[in-house]
């Protein structure tokens, strides 16, 4: 699964690696070490262009009675997606990818469970394939969700867990995103395990609390007992 990520790119470093058209509401954008569950972070749709809009994390769908159904539909299992009546109907149009440059997982290890932090060096960012939704409010306001679409986990993951996110490549982020030209039985198909290199290192426990959000949460675990020494 996919339960907490990164996102410590600035605007504009984000904006020329995906070739973003526009950004709404860009002055609420701001770098992360820690998002969680039921924050907003930027989401990319495809809407004349190449949209960054700021979503909640954890889908509503759009006939729930009401919020809280989206804590527990923060990953979404590919292999089941056209099954699932949450997702179905959102194949078609709602197709987004989730802006990312990192992720967080938990191996247990005895009574243990140890955080590591998975990302890559080849390039800026991790875009991860997603869906998303509208829930309007009874007062008439709109939330914007997301959901993470997860698969089963490549050989170099599986020791730590299962499963992991649909990270998309340069040649399947536009497919993906385009709702328009390629179809759900042509998309489906781009949900395969990344096959890129991926830097994987054990980092502080600090990361398990959604309170911490620094550059402290990403460090080697190794790393920072060192600079403890002095």
């Amino acid at each position: 699964m996919c339960g907490r990520k990164t996102l410590t790119k600035d605007m504009e470093s984000i904006i020329e690696a995906l070739a973003v058209d526009e950004w709404e509401d860009s002055k609420n954008y701001s770098p992360s070490f820690n998002i969680t569950p039921g924050q907003n972070s930027p989401i990319v749709i495809q809407n004349n262009g190449r949209q960054v809009k700021q979503m909640k994390w954890g889908l509503i769908p759009s006939w729930s009675k009401n919020q809280s159904v989206g804590y527990k539909m923060i990953n979404a299992r590919s292999e089941t997606l056209t099954e699932k009546p949450s997702y179905q109907g959102l194949l078609n149009k709602h197709r987004c990818v989730v802006i990312a440059d990192g992720y967080y997982e938990w191996k247990r290890e005895g009574n243990r469970r140890i955080p590591y932090y998975i990302h890559t060096s080849e390039k800026p960012l991790l875009p991860m394939a997603g869906l998303w939704s509208t829930w309007t409010h009874s007062s008439g306001e709109k939330t914007f969700s997301y959901t993470i679409i997860t698969t089963e986990a490549r050989t170099t993951i599986r020791t730590i867990h299962h499963r992991m996110p649909i990270i998309l490549t340069e040649e399947n982020f536009s497919s993906w995103l385009d709702t328009e030209k390629v179809s759900v039985s042509d998309a489906l198909p781009l949900l395969v395990p990344y096959q890129g290199d991926l830097d994987i290192h054990p980092v502080s426990p600090v990361v398990n609390s959604p309170k911490n959000n620094s550059p402290e949460c990403i460090l080697p675990a190794n790393n920072r007992e060192t600079l403890e020494m002095f």
